[in-house]
């Protein structure tokens, strides 16, 4: 990708008079969204003005606004919605059809073998807990995953390496647990979801399997911002979550290699997920139920009514961005991440985090704190004094607030296709805004 070289920002003195209802441009104009969301126009009101703005999401790695295309689709696939599977009806067959075609486009835009499974799931936490239960044997993890990608293997024993100070020594210290003693699966995320920084999948992938172990990926806070390719990148399992991927209907997926999923027990017991239901003097072909056989693939662990229109949701949203085109996304984020990150450095009080101190290659996330206020003192100054929505807290990651040494939390901006750089610069201004105020009082 070519590098897109940072604007030159420029930003007013510490004691200019700052009036919180205006939006002044402190920079000159830069790219503004590339694709249409629904909610882009909501408007705000700013604590005691009587004013309202524009609000400016900047909290996409929470939970992302909808693609005007993603809303357009379930519009259209609403109406006719039925039942999936089995029914001889026209719309169970129209669903049907979108249901099964929504796994081909999934599987299209993460580039997954042809006889991956591909299972639609609640989310992504609900996607890693399914492989938990599938998994045959140890699992090493990092202690700074998101509690999604910690938990479930905590639950079941894994083996927890402690993160370095170098994103080199880390994927060393991953090595040598891997060759100390055997285990079945590497999981790692894709990019944090408190900093951005985005590990080396390949070389990851590489190590996991020259141990004998296979590779989890993470994607939730990657699908977003990257291309994924499971096969170029020797990716086994990958989970993601549509609520990031700009289509919040509840719905996520894991996909991977299938021999481990058909060979444990359901995710859930129930219809759909049968292929007989006999007395119950019969055996089960695994011995888990008595007279139950199961079936094997996706519907193994899809029992009962699937979320339809979730899964179509997704399957637009892949469609969307894979239209956009992943160069052309990778240089708006390029070129609004610089723009942050130039304007962070600029601000006395503002401490940017980042986890290793080697790397540089981010999505559009970003976490810092502000000498002198609690993380929800000011996310709460931004959202009231000028329509900006942040995350504040320990972001589902507390061991990794804890190694970069704030246990007590962070501000998280994140952004994405419907993010311009009067975004970018409006947080900025407002920065600069409660910095000064700031130093006013500790005169």
């Amino acid at each position: 990708m070519t590098a897109v070289a940072p604007t030159p920002i420029t930003f007013p003195r510490a004691d200019t008079v700052f009036e919180p209802v205006r939006v002044r441009r402190t920079a000159p104009a830069g790219p503004g969204p590339i694709a249409d969301l629904v909610g882009a126009d909501i408007t705000t009101a700013l604590d005691g003005s009587g004013r309202s703005v524009r609000y400016v999401n900047l909290d996409y790695a929470a939970s992302a606004p909808a693609l005007s295309a993603v809303a357009a689709e379930i519009a259209e696939a609403l109406p006719q919605y039925a039942s999936v599977h089995r029914g001889a009806g026209y719309l169970s067959q129209l669903t049907t059809d979108r249901y099964e075609k929504a796994r081909v486009s999934v599987r299209r835009f993460i580039r997954a073998r042809a006889d991956d499974h591909v299972i639609f799931t609640r989310n992504t936490t609900d996607a890693i807990n399914l492989l938990a239960g599938a998994t045959p044997g140890d699992t090493v993890v990092l202690d700074i995953e998101h509690h999604a990608n910690l938990l479930p293997w905590k639950r079941s024993g894994a083996r927890v390496v402690a993160c370095r100070p170098t994103l080199a020594e880390t994927i060393t210290a991953l090595s040598e647990e891997l060759q100390r003693s055997p285990a079945a699966l590497l999981a790692v995320t894709g990019a944090s979801n408190v900093t951005g920084e985005v590990l080396p999948l390949t070389t990851l992938a590489d190590i996991a399997h020259s141990a004998g172990a296979r590779i989890l990926v993470d994607a939730a806070q990657l699908a977003p911002h990257r291309a994924l390719n499971m096969v170029s990148h020797g990716i086994d399992y990958l989970v993601f979550s549509g609520h990031k991927l700009y289509a919040p209907f509840g719905c996520g997926v894991l996909a991977g290699r299938g021999d481990w999923l058909d060979a444990a027990a359901p995710y859930l017991a129930g219809g759909g997920a049968t292929l007989d239901v006999r007395g119950s003097d019969a055996a089960s072909d695994d011995g888990s139920d008595t007279g139950v056989q199961w079936a094997t693939g996706p519907a193994r662990h899809e029992a009962g009514t699937p979320n339809v229109l979730g899964a179509v949701a997704i399957a637009a949203a892949c469609e969307a961005v894979t239209e956009l085109g992943h160069e052309r996304i990778g240089l708006h984020e390029h070129a609004l991440r610089c723009r942050l990150d130039a304007g962070l450095d600029s601000i006395s009080g503002v401490e940017p985090l980042s986890i290793w101190s080697d790397t540089s290659d981010r999505v559009g996330i970003a976490a810092f704190t502000v000498t002198g206020r609690t993380p929800r003192a000011v996310a709460e100054f931004l959202n009231d004094s000028h329509g900006i929505g942040v995350r504040d807290g320990r972001f589902c990651a507390h061991p990794l607030l804890n190694h970069l040494g704030h246990p007590e939390g962070a501000v998280r901006v994140s952004f994405g296709l419907g993010t311009g750089a009067d975004d970018i610069d409006r947080l900025l201004y407002a920065l600069r805004e409660l910095t000064a105020t700031a130093s006013e009082g500790s005169r």
